[in-house]
């Protein structure tokens, strides 16, 4: 097993720009973000010996691109959160030997487009088969099928729902790199316009175009860094069904149960030790789920622990700190810059910094609740 502390981030860098990037290819993207990370370590192509992306890009295109011949490689795609599963494999593949120096890439061009290939499912697939049929494609109108159910048995009103997007707009208001930064009302999201019931517009994620890159290695060579190193306490993963559908429980989900709790059970932590928390929030849905599947509230709960200004700013769970996928960025994979904001929290870099800030929980979601992973960082060597 990998003790906690093992594996320490020492590089974490996000594309020079974000947002609207129309000069720039995916690989660029990916190849921008992975530069920073390498400049802030003082490192070279020629150091880094692992390497890690999800498609659309392969670990071949982008060590090729990049002048590394890596011993290690992992394109594990899993959607969103595929980049939590890269920090976990990639440290087990230190602590096996298989590496020592490892790069998580990630780019995407999901505004401009640039040689971004569109992605429907198959005919012959079992979403092609099962659900395409029936009217639904893509997040906005999949996403609906669970929370409807969630809001109808947890009691979960419109505004509980808006309020998780007011909350996150106040910390992106202290975010300079925030897409959207005016303050908003639970008034203002339900007036916005309506999406696929019942998401409107300020409920939905945003679409932009940035990447990022993350350089893992031993916690013994992280002394040889400039950077302060950010220790790897626990991860975890799962998957359940690639159809939303066919979900076992519409009102939970089973990868976010498994995902969440093994990693805290190997960080070896008391939630009431946790400083700060991201969970992926493509929908303003995915934080309440996160926070009871977790363990941090009890099913029916988390509206409520939202709402009494928990995880707002001076909240007892900072949560989402960047502004999140409904207000920061969010590129279509948005689980890179979920990693980034949980690494600058335990540097203490982030523009909305939570004093004394030494645990942080980030926890990702795939596809419509298809796959889960979750790191747990600290600053703080065990």
């Amino acid at each position: 097993m990998i003790r906690p502390g093992e594996i320490a981030v020492v590089g974490a860098a996000e594309s020079t720009k974000i947002g609207a990037v129309p000069g720039m290819s995916q690989i660029m993207l990916h190849a921008d973000a992975a530069l920073n990370a390498m400049e802030e370590t003082g490192l070279k192509p020629s150091d880094i010996d692992g390497v890690a992306c999800v498609g659309p890009m392969m670990p071949q295109q982008i060590a090729h691109y990049l002048g590394i011949t890596p011993k290690w490689v992992d394109g594990t795609g899993v959607g969103g959160c595929s980049f939590m599963l890269h920090v976990r494999h990639a440290a087990a593949a230190i602590h096996a030997g298989y590496a020592k120096t490892i790069l998580i890439t990630h780019g995407e061009s999901g505004k401009s487009r640039i040689n971004a290939t569109p992605r429907p499912p198959e005919p012959e697939s079992l979403n092609g088969q099962f659900e395409v049929p029936y009217g639904p494609f893509g997040p906005p109108t999949l996403f609906p099928i669970p929370v409807l159910r969630y809001m109808k048995e947890r009691g979960v009103s419109h505004e509980d729902l808006a309020m998780v997007a007011v909350v996150q707009r106040e910390w992106a208001g202290k975010n300079p790199r925030a897409m959207f930064r005016d303050p908003i009302t639970v008034d203002d999201v339900l007036n916005s316009r309506m999406i696929a019931y019942p998401f409107r517009i300020l409920q939905c994620c945003l679409v932009t175009d940035g990447g990022g890159a993350l350089i893992l290695t031993s916690a013994d060579r992280a002394k040889d860094f400039p950077t302060k190193p950010v220790y790897i306490l626990g991860t975890g993963e799962s998957v359940e069904t690639n159809m939303v559908s066919q979900m076992k429980d519409f009102t939970s989900s089973s990868a976010f149960r498994v995902a969440g709790p093994t990693a805290i059970e190997a960080a070896g932590i008391d939630r009431s030790a946790v400083d700060h928390m991201m969970i992926y929030d493509a929908f303003a849905h995915l934080p309440l789920y996160g926070l009871e599947d977790l363990g941090f509230c009890k099913p029916g709960e988390a509206a409520g622990f939202i709402r009494e200004g928990n995880t707002r700013p001076g909240g007892k769970l900072p949560l989402n700190t960047n502004g999140g996928g409904l207000s920061y960025t969010h590129t279509g994979m948005y689980g890179m810059f979920a990693l980034q904001e949980s690494i600058r929290q335990m540097r203490g870099t982030a523009p909305a910094q939570v004093p004394n800030a030494k645990i942080s929980v980030c926890h990702g979601v795939g596809g419509m609740f298809s796959a889960s992973g979750t790191v747990v960082f600290s600053n703080e060597k065990p």
